[in-house]
């Protein structure tokens, strides 16, 4: 049976007590606090995945281009996004995350690799674009940076 405390504030009749609440455990606010947490971020992740920018499809070469040519490669390059991370002038892209290519100067078999692969922060492209449109990114990064 729990313990009665007799609290005084001014006149009272003598047989009257005041119940005061029992004290919570310590495990009893842990356990809400995590509730808490858990609940916020929840609402983070349902949030986070609403306001995600998502990647858009690459589009096809242009017609008439040739497979593994620049000229296709320049309409993956944009649609695939590369220009929000890379810097390369000849594509006007003016991005600051992932390296320069005008000043790396890679060869398109270096960047059928990485594009396919990922590295570092750049994730796998393998799976989100065609063979055909790596060697087309690939050719034209490769002659863009070098011109």
């Amino acid at each position: 049976m729990p313990r009665l405390f007799l609290l005084q504030r001014g006149p009272r009749a003598p047989d009257e007590a005041v119940r005061l609440p029992r004290e919570r455990p310590a495990s009893a606010h842990a356990l809400g606090a995590l509730l808490f947490a858990a609940l916020v971020f929840a609402a983070g992740l349902v949030v986070g995945r609403h306001t995600a920018p998502r990647p858009q499809p690459a589009v096809a070469a242009p017609a008439g281009a040739a497979p593994g040519s620049a000229v296709a490669g320049k309409s993956v390059f944009a649609s695939a996004g590369c220009a929000a991370c890379h810097a390369l002038a000849a594509a006007g892209a003016k991005g600051n995350v992932g390296p320069n290519l005008d000043d790396a100067k890679p060869d398109a078999e270096r960047v059928s690799d990485v594009v396919t692969n990922g590295k570092g922060a750049m994730p796998p492209y393998r799976d989100r674009l065609t063979d055909t449109q790596i060697r087309d990114v690939a050719a034209y990064v490769a002659q863009a940076a070098r011109a």
